[in-house]
């Protein structure tokens, strides 16, 4: 687990999830894929993988390749993350903002992310988002690890993983239906509010602080 800052008591704290939630990682990581792929022999179809975004990177990986080398493996695919998966990945619609609406707002953003923590804020500074903490190798219920130790009373994902995360946290659950769950999903799961992405974000937000 890595992170930017450890000021866990500050007001008005707000995690977001990353991957299709504050960016569409999907062209970088089907490239990051085809890549891996080709370097290693290992056949892979990189449009499934991207269908699926949201477990941890060791979870896909066993889909591949026999469980003895899920490590190996693991590491040859990050190797070559940064050069292939980077720069193709832009923000959602709203993300931007959505972080400027919590700020604005006098409060604190965090990212937590079962993404590697080095490869998320690699992300987050090619595209110039700026939380004030980025914890990475969290997924699900283990998400509330980090949303506790920094006080979060909200938190923002597309996946039911992230629901789960943030109840067990005891915190907000508002779900963006950018990943592969639709809403409904996200309801059934127990989010407490579903948005259909963070364009609608600072409406629901500035409601919620009034």
């Amino acid at each position: 687990m890595t992170t930017s800052t450890e000021n866990a008591s500050a007001p008005l704290t707000v995690g977001f999830d990353l991957d299709l939630t504050l960016i569409d990682s999907r062209p970088g990581i089907k490239a990051a894929w085809e890549a891996f792929s080709a370097e290693s022999g290992v056949p892979v179809d990189a449009d499934l993988v991207v269908s699926r975004l949201g477990p941890p990177l060791e979870h896909e990986m066993a889909y591949w390749v026999p469980a003895e080398r899920v490590t190996e493996m693991v590491a040859h695919y990050r190797a070559l993350y940064p050069a292939y998966a980077i720069e193709p990945s832009p923000p959602m619609p709203g993300a931007r903002d959505a972080i400027q609406a919590v700020r604005d707002a006098g409060g604190r953003t965090i990212v937590v992310t079962a993404k590697n923590g080095p490869h998320a804020e690699l992300h987050l500074a090619h595209l110039g988002i700026e939380p004030d903490a980025t914890i990475g190798g969290l997924w699900a219920e283990g998400k509330a690890e980090a949303l506790r130790a920094h006080g979060a009373q909200v938190y923002v994902g597309d996946h039911i993983g992230d629901v789960r995360g943030a109840a067990t946290a005891g915190a907000l659950s508002v779900a963006v239906a950018t990943g592969p769950c639709a809403p409904e999903e996200l309801k059934a799961a127990g989010a407490d509010v579903v948005l259909p992405d963070l364009t609608e974000f600072r409406p629901w937000w500035e409601s919620y602080l009034a």
